[in-house]
């Protein structure tokens, strides 16, 4: 039985490419194709909701789905821990509903943020480099928010010291502790460095997509996830670690 999946944000760079591989694939059928014409009514029925809209329009697609008992996978930026706080109390009397936020579908990416997570229990020197292609329309990117996020939980225990110029304009937006700048450049994809200092040594993690293909494993991957989830979950380490 295949999983019908109703795509939000249909006519973008995302969104292209998730009907491509829905209809590519004999585990999904594409349920509706939504753009910003349409009513987020016609996900009713859907087994999954996918939303790959903006950071301005994602959270109404959320709320849509919290209150109809809806699997939605999130695939849009800019959904920080504070903001999650509200949705996972909110799954909590929501029924059948889940929902599950993955700031980037890439198993490199992935891979490179966990590295980092364990990179940064040794070094105290930390700051994060992301470029982005120009029409990205939210920066610091959701990757790299939820990178900073990481790192600063596996801290938690540690000495967390303030960051040097922290009111500095051009040192970035401090994200959990940790400085992020970010570059929007035609003729990058994504790319986000992490760079940590040490006593006489500089480590850097470094993942780069090239074209949006890099995220096709993750999504078909999380879309079948999604189907069967609940509650809340967050990443796509998350994910990967569930079915192993």
């Amino acid at each position: 039985m295949t999983i019908k999946v109703a795509v939000v944000g249909a006519t973008g760079r995302m969104g292209k490419l998730a009907i491509d591989l829905i209809e590519g694939s004999q585990d999904f059928s594409l349920f509706a194709a939504l753009d910003s014409k349409s009513e987020l009514a016609e996900t009713i029925g859907a087994d999954v909701v996918f939303d790959v809209t903006n950071p301005d329009v994602s959270p109404s697609v959320v709320e849509h789905a919290l209150a109809h008992g809806q699997k939605l996978l999130v695939g849009t930026s800019g959904w920080s821990e504070h903001k999650l706080a509200p949705i996972a109390k909110a799954l909590e009397t929501s029924g059948d509903a889940a929902v599950v936020i993955i700031p980037n579908f890439s198993i490199g990416s992935m891979l490179a943020t966990k590295f980092s997570a364990e990179a940064a229990k040794f070094y105290e020197s930390i700051e994060i480099v992301e470029a982005h292609h120009a029409g990205k329309v939210d920066s610091p990117s959701g990757t790299a928010v939820r990178t900073a996020e990481l790192i600063s939980q596996s801290r938690a225990s540690l000495t967390q010291p303030l960051v040097p110029g922290v009111g500095q304009v051009a040192r970035g937006q401090i994200v959990s502790g940790v400085p992020i700048h970010s570059l929007r450049l035609s003729g990058v994809s994504a790319k986000q460095d992490v760079l940590f200092g040490g006593n006489s040594e500089l480590l850097t993690i470094s993942h780069e997509a090239t074209s949006i293909q890099a995220y096709t494993q993750g999504i078909l991957m999380c879309l079948k996830a999604t189907a069967s989830a609940t509650g809340l979950t967050v990443g796509l380490q998350a994910i990967v670690e569930a079915q192993a």
